[in-house]
């Protein structure tokens, strides 16, 4: 029989001890963890115990308290693309679009018609009837066709791009706006009066699911890179939601306050500019963190956005005091404030990115702007209360819908 020596018995003593220390800590440890589950704020009981949100308080000199989101920790974004915009910078259209006669569509809310103009002529050479209320023209994801947003009548009215004429009606509920997957794979119909997201089939719109709104005013979004999620925006509430567009279902949120309008994801896929006409400028959101980590001050109203063609600004409209604001991505800061009078609303840009395309909601009218001097080009009256108009056909692989944004 082998003898143990003294050091051999110190280390064996040594090791009895460790276990003992694990065995009496490891009940405290569980008992610690679990009291600081038990702790954790409680969720909204609107939204799933799964997703996991949490809010805290802010105070912004511009806007009521706030809360600032969370998202999941599953739902980080994947690695950012070097430009989102990659595929619209040259400035020309794809075979597929090119055979298309370029006009501007133009939807009148107040008389449920839409204008189309000849961007060469500056002339108003069709107007036809739509649905009740139209709110935005949506170019399909594969660009082979135009969807008019009647809200009034529960409808969609197809354009077919080639003739420039409406060709059916699809019905959906209360469409407010139009919205598609980067994928291809899905249309989201924002469906603001009923405060809720229909997932929709966009070849047959079969109803794949729909996403119940807690916060009133959905009516924007953007997609990140990889399009796996969206943010939203809750005009009347303040709110600012992320959607898981697989699960279908509202995995983080951020309360910025005021009146969150228009949304768009920067050139590097890694920041959302939101447009706030009540906080008068434009919120920067982190996706991942759910987080406002910046604010630039625009305008009175500030409201709809777009990316320029070389993808180093943003084109900001303010409705309410008459003006474009022009953010440099980075830089984060207004480089130029244009004055053009009347009631700047939703933009959009010539494929050469020479010219703005703007709807004067409350004057009738649209207004084009030249983006190197910031001038007013003209002034084309149109119909009652105009709205998200597009130019069609313009750059990029595909459509995500709205009033024509594309990648």
């Amino acid at each position: 029989m082998r003898t143990i020596s003294g050091l051999a018995m110190l280390g064996i003593l040594v090791t009895w001890i460790v276990v003992a220390v694990m065995l009496v800590t490891s009940p405290l440890r569980a008992g610690a963890q679990s009291h600081a589950r038990q702790a954790t704020p409680a969720y909204p009981a609107h939204v799933s115990s799964q997703s996991q949100l949490a809010h805290s308080g802010r105070t912004d000199a511009s806007a009521p308290k706030v809360g600032v989101g969370r998202a999941i920790a599953s739902s980080k974004t994947s690695p950012a693309s070097p430009n989102v915009y990659a595929a619209t910078v040259s400035g020309k259209l794809a075979p597929s679009v090119a055979r298309f006669p370029e006009r501007v569509y133009v939807p009148n809310s107040g008389d449920g018609t839409v204008s189309v103009i000849d961007p060469k002529t500056y002339q108003v050479v069709d107007q036809f009837a739509v649905g009740q209320i139209p709110h935005h023209i949506a170019p399909s994801w594969d660009l082979t066709r135009l969807y008019v947003d009647n809200e009034g009548s529960s409808s969609l009215t197809v354009i077919d791009p080639a003739s420039g004429k409406p060709t059916e009606t699809i019905p959906v509920d209360y469409p407010y706006n139009l919205y598609f997957t980067p994928d291809g794979r899905k249309a989201i119909v924002v469906v603001e009066r009923l405060s809720r997201l229909d997932f929709r089939d966009p070849h047959i719109w079969k109803l794949l699911g729909s996403v119940d709104i807690p916060w009133a005013g959905v009516d924007h979004m953007d997609f990140t890179a990889d399009g796996r999620y969206a943010l939203a925006s809750a005009e009347w509430t303040g709110v600012v939601m992320k959607i898981d567009t697989v699960a279908m279902k509202i995995v983080g949120f951020v309360n910025v306050g005021g009146l969150p309008i228009d949304v768009r994801l920067a050139p590097d896929g890694k920041v959302f500019y939101v447009a706030n006409q009540g906080r008068q400028g434009v919120s920067i959101i982190d996706p991942v963190s759910m987080k406002e980590i910046g604010f630039i001050p625009t305008g009175t109203g500030a409201h709809g956005l777009y990316v320029s063609r070389d993808t180093k600004s943003l084109y900001v409209s303010n409705r309410l005091n008459g003006t474009i604001s022009v953010i440099n991505f980075k830089t984060r800061q207004v480089t130029a404030t244009w004055n053009v009078g009347g009631s700047p609303d939703m933009i959009q840009l010539s494929p050469d990115g020479r010219q703005l395309w703007i709807t004067g909601r409350y004057n009738s009218s649209v207004q084009v702007v030249d983006t190197r001097t910031g001038a007013l080009l003209h002034t084309i009256a149109v119909g009652l209360n105009p709205h998200g108009l597009t130019f069609f056909p313009n750059v990029g692989r595909f459509s995500l819908g709205h009033n024509g944004v594309y990648r």
